[in-house]
């Protein structure tokens, strides 16, 4: 039974479609599970600022029959007025979940050892498999079996990029990071990568060569500076403007649909042609937050609903 979702690696493949499975039933039929987490609590950390991830949690849980509580560092700050493991042991006599949008992936690893509740993973340093699910919740919406699809993606190598690697591995999607020298995704991270890939017939790959794109179905980008990082975008613009998800470099590599987890700067790793263009899931991408993330919950409160 899944107990915790820190980095993605917790669902096998065959789980893995299980779940993607059941987000396509609760976005298609959404009055079917109005009562799927109803008298649940879920209580939502967040250390850095979220439109998506508050807005899809709070939003999809209600829509659940949930109680979400919103809880930020103007509340106490983790490990500063009150240590992880307190926290961990406090909210879990009262909460049935912990949802934690968090700096350092340590502090997940800590509030999973101390809760007696489910941990997920909604952004740490490290990883973001709650945005990788519903990545490729809309990549099988449009492109069907993923496991026959190439994906792309172009700028810094991050947490993003991790997770988006991982589950392309697990689910048999063959997958490129083109990245600037030095800025190529975790080296340990794209090993158990490669090995997960290789078991399910896949390949991953790291290049700063734009042409290794050439073929894929989707490309994916995000912005070249991570949340956190305060290095000014003109200071890395010259080395990643080579990486743009523009028109020129979408027809280079053939792709039919483009993926942006957003915030998104315009006419900087994206341009607003693509973004707003006809190859474009990224406002689908965005809703879909929601429903993978409502099916990952319904998984880990509620396994006997469905």
């Amino acid at each position: 039974m899944l107990q915790h979702y820190l980095h993605g690696l917790e669902l096998n493949k065959q789980q893995l479609l299980t779940l993607l499975s059941l987000a396509q039933k609760i976005k298609a039929h959404p009055q079917d599970f109005n009562q799927a987490l109803a008298g649940k609590s879920v209580v939502t950390l967040f250390e850095k600022p979220s439109l998506r991830t508050r807005l899809s949690f709070d939003i999809g849980i209600n829509k659940l029959g949930g109680h979400a509580v919103y809880l930020d560092q103007q509340n106490g700050g983790m490990g500063s007025r009150e240590s992880v493991k307190d926290f961990a042991l406090n909210i879990s006599t009262w909460a049935d979940c912990i949802v934690a949008r968090v700096n350092e992936h340590v502090t997940l690893k800590d509030l999973a050892e101390y809760a007696n509740v489910p941990v997920v993973n909604s952004l740490c340093d490290l990883y973001h498999p709650c945005q990788a699910l519903a990545d490729f919740l809309t990549l099988q919406e449009v492109h069907g079996d993923v496991s026959e699809l190439k994906l792309a993606y172009f700028g810094e190598g991050n947490n993003v990029t991790h997770s988006l690697m991982l589950l392309a591995a697990t689910l048999g999607t063959d997958f490129v990071a083109v990245c600037p020298k030095g800025h190529s995704p975790d080296a340990q991270i794209v090993k158990q990568a490669e090995l997960i890939a290789s078991a399910n017939g896949a390949s991953i790959q790291v290049s700063d060569r734009i042409e290794a794109a050439v073929g894929a179905n989707a490309v994916y980008t995000d912005t070249w500076v991570s949340m956190g990082d305060n290095t000014p975008l003109k200071v890395v613009k010259d080395k990643y403007m080579p990486y743009q998800v523009n028109q020129e470099l979408v027809d280079l590599t053939g792709a039919s649909s483009v993926l942006h987890c957003q915030p998104a700067h315009r006419e900087i790793e994206i341009t607003s042609q693509v973004m707003d263009g006809p190859a474009s899931k990224i406002i689908q991408q965005a809703e879909n937050r929601m429903h993978a993330q409502n099916a990952l919950l319904v998984t880990l409160l509620n396994p006997n609903f469905v």
